[in-house]
C-alpha cells in the first residue's frame, strides 16, 4: 500500500511538471508606417482631449450626458467592480480564517441520574492552506489580470460610447440638413411648376413640359417624406445612445457649414496602438490571466498542506467557564491527488485551450486595430479631395441652372433642359452632404481606432 501511494504521488508530481509551452503572439504588423501614405506625427490623436476633436459644443454636451447615464457603460463598469470583488475574494485565501465559537449543553443521561452541563468557548482556525507550490498565488494572479482586463474593457466602453454618440449626432445633423435642402428644393420646383402651368394655359408650353414639372415636384415630395423619416430615425438613435430625451435646444440649427468633428488627426506610429487602445490591452490582460490559470492548474497536481486548530476553554459550569481547563487542538493535513477520474488533467487541458483562445483574441485585436486605422487613413486621404471636387460640381451645376433659366426665358431652349439642370444641382447637393457626413464619421472612426476618447480620471483625459 505504501508503495502504491509513493508511485501515485510520483505520477502526480510528474504530471504537474509537464512542460506547458508559453505561446507568444506573432502578429505581423508594420512597425514604422501604415500601408496608406501618412506622416508619422510627433503625437497621436489619442493624446488629444476629446473635446478638441468633437468641436461642436452641442456634441460635447451629449457625450457628457451619455457618459453619466448610459446603461451599456454602467454594465461595463459593474463588470469591472465585480472583477475587483473577485480579486479581493481570491486574495483572502492567503490569510487564515479565524472564528469565535461557543456552546452550552445541559442534558439528563438516564433515569435517576442528575442533569449535567457542558460549556465550551474558543477561537478556531479553519482550514488554512500553506501555499508551498504557488497554486494560490497563480489563482490570485489570474484574478488580478482579469480585474485589469475588466478595467480596460470599461475604458474601451467609454471610447466606444463617445464615438457612437458622435456618429449618431453626425447622422442626425445630416438627416436634418437633407430635410432643409429638400424643402428648399421642393419650394423652388413647386414655383416652377406653377409657372409652367401658367405658360401652358397661355399656350406657351406643351403638355410634356407640364408633365415633367409635375413629376419633378412629386419626386421631391417623396424625397422629403423619406428625409423626414430618416431624420426621425436618426434622432431616435441619438436619444437611445445618449440615454435620455433631448431638450429642444440641444440640437438647435446646427449644420454642416463647419464640421462637428476635427477631420485632420495626427496618427503617430502603428506601435502606439499596443499601448493606447484599451481593447488591445484588455486582450493582453486576458492572455496573462489565462497563463496564470495554467500555472494554477499544473500546481493542482502537487500535494496540499492544510492546517486547522482550536484553542479555548471547557467547563461543566457556565459561570466558571474561563476558570476551567484550557483545551486546544492542532491538525496539519497533507493530501496528494491520486485518482480523480481525470478531473485535474481536464482542468489543465481546459486552461491550455483558453490560453490558445486568448492568444487568438489578442492577435485579432491587434490586426483589427491596424485595419481600422488603415481604413481611417484611406478615408482621410480621399475625402478632402472628394469634397473639393463635389463642391466644384455643385458650383458648375448651379451655373448651369442659371444659364438654363436665362436661355429658357429667352426662348432659346425648352423647359426640359432647365428641369434636367435643376435635378443635376439637387443631386449634386445631396452628394456633397453625404460626403461631408461620411468624412465626419470617418474621422470619428479614426479617432476611436487610434485609442482616443474620454479617459478615466488620472489617465490624462
Amino acid at each position: 500500500m505504501r508503495r502504491l501511494l509513493t508511485l501515485s504521488a510520483a505520477a502526480a508530481l510528474l504530471a504537474a511538471c509537464q512542460t506547458i509551452p508559453t505561446v507568444d503572439p506573432a502578429v505581423q504588423v508594420a512597425a514604422d508606417q501604415y500601408p496608406v501614405e501618412s506622416v508619422s506625427d510627433a503625437q497621436t490623436a489619442a493624446d488629444l482631449d476629446w473635446r478638441g476633436v468633437f468641436v461642436d459644443p452641442r456634441l460635447q454636451q451629449l457625450v457628457e450626458i451619455a457618459l453619466s447615464d448610459s446603461r451599456p457603460l454602467r454594465l461595463a463598469l459593474l463588470e469591472a467592480d465585480a472583477a475587483q470583488a473577485q480579486l479581493r475574494m481570491q486574495r483572502s485565501s492567503f490569510w487564515p480564517q479565524i472564528g469565535v465559537s461557543g456552546a452550552y449543553t445541559r442534558a439528563r443521561s438516564g433515569i435517576g441520574d442528575g442533569e449535567q452541563s457542558q460549556a465550551q468557548a474558543g477561537l478556531g482556525l479553519s482550514t488554512f492552506e500553506l501555499d508551498l507550490f504557488g497554486r494560490l498565488r497563480a489563482q490570485s494572479e489570474a484574478a488580478f489580470q482579469s480585474y485589469l482586463a475588466a478595467g480596460e474593457g470599461a475604458q474601451a466602453a467609454r471610447i466606444t460610447l463617445s464615438a457612437t454618440v458622435a456618429d449618431a449626432y453626425v447622422a442626425t445633423l445630416a438627416a436634418r440638413e437633407r430635410v432643409r435642402l429638400t424643402e428648399a428644393t421642393l419650394t423652388d420646383w413647386q414655383a416652377s411648376e406653377r409657372l409652367t402651368r401658367q405658360l401652358y394655359d397661355a399656350g406657351q408650353a406643351d403638355g410634356s413640359e407640364v408633365a415633367s414639372s409635375e413629376a419633378q415636384v412629386r419626386s421631391a415630395e417623396a424625397d422629403l417624406q423619406a428625409a423626414r423619416r430618416d431624420a426621425a430615425v436618426a434622432e431616435n438613435a441619438l436619444v437611445l445612445v445618449v440615454g435620455r430625451p433631448l431638450a429642444a435646444d440641444q440640437l438647435g440649427t446646427a449644420t454642416f457649414e463647419t464640421s462637428p468633428v476635427l477631420t485632420r488627426l495626427p496618427v503617430g506610429l502603428p506601435s502606439d496602438l499596443l499601448t493606447r487602445r484599451p481593447d488591445i490591452r484588455q486582450a493582453e490582460r486576458s492572455l496573462f490571466a489565462a497563463r496564470a490559470d495554467i500555472r494554477a492548474a499544473r500546481r493542482a497536481f502537487l500535494p496540499s498542506i492544510a492546517l486547522t486548530g482550536q484553542y479555548g476553554y471547557a467547563s461543566s459550569d457556565l459561570d466558571s467557564l474561563f476558570d476551567g481547563p484550557e483545551v486546544w487542538s492542532f491538525t496539519p493535513q497533507i493530501s496528494v491527488p491520486i485518482f480523480q477520474g481525470g478531473r485535474l488533467q481536464a482542468q489543465l487541458d481546459l486552461s491550455v485551450i483558453r490560453q490558445n483562445a486568448a492568444v487568438a483574441g489578442y492577435e485579432w485585436a491587434i490586426q483589427r486595430a491596424f485595419a481600422e486605422v488603415s481604413d481611417g487613413l484611406a478615408a482621410r486621404e480621399t475625402y478632402d479631395r472628394q469634397i473639393a471636387a463635389q463642391r466644384q460640381a455643385v458650383e458648375a451645376a448651379s451655373r448651369r441652372v442659371t444659364l438654363a433659366e436665362a436661355r429658357y426665358r429667352a426662348g432659346a431652349t425648352s423647359r426640359l433642359e432647365l428641369l434636367d439642370a435643376q435635378r443635376q444641382l439637387y443631386g449634386g447637393q445631396l452628394a456633397l452632404l453625404g460626403a461631408q457626413a461620411a468624412q465626419s464619421s470617418a474621422s470619428i472612426a479614426l479617432y476611436r481606432a487610434l485609442g482616443g476618447g474620454p479617459k478615466v480620471d488620472g489617465d490624462g483625459g
